[in-house]
C-alpha cells in the first residue's frame, strides 16, 4: 500500500521558516515527479512546487517562487518544502503528491496523495 506521510508543520510567525518533509512508502518513487500543493480555508487546493524524479528540474507558483524550495532525498524515498519568508497567506494544509509514470512536466496530474500537515503563519 503506498502511503505519502507528511511531517513538519506547525505555528510560526511571520518572517519565519518551516521545512516540510514527505515519506513516501509502499514503493519507489526514485523516477518519478513529486509535488506540493496546499489549501487555505475557503479556497480551492493549489499548485506550489513540483521536483523532477531525478530532482535536477523544478517548477513554482509565482506565490512562492524565490521563498519556497523543493528538493528530495530518493535513497530515503523523501521529498522536502523549505518554506523561508512565511506570511499569513502561506497558511493552508500542505499536501505531498506523487506521480505514477516518469517523464517531466511542470503542470500535470498526480496519483497519490498525503494527507497534509497544518502551517499557520501568525501576524
Amino acid at each position: 500500500q503506498v502511503q505519502l506521510v507528511e511531517s513538519g508543520g506547525g505555528l510560526v510567525q511571520a518572517g519565519g521558516s518551516l521545512r516540510l518533509s514527505c515519506a513516501a512508502s509502499g514503493r519507489t518513487f526514485r523516477g518519478d515527479q513529486m509535488g506540493w500543493f496546499r489549501q487555505a480555508p475557503g479556497k480551492e487546493r493549489e499548485f506550489g512546487a513540483t521536483i523532477s524524479g531525478s530532482g535536477r528540474s523544478t517548477y513554482y507558483e509565482d506565490s512562492v517562487k524565490g521563498r519556497f524550495t523543493i528538493s528530495r532525498d530518493n535513497a530515503k524515498n523523501t521529498v522536502y518544502l523549505q518554506m523561508n519568508s512565511l506570511n499569513s497567506e502561506d497558511t493552508a494544509v500542505y499536501y505531498c503528491a506523487a506521480a505514477n509514470s516518469g517523464g517531466w512536466a511542470p503542470k500535470r496530474g498526480y496519483d497519490y496523495w498525503g494527507q497534509g500537515t497544518q502551517v499557520t503563519v501568525s501576524s
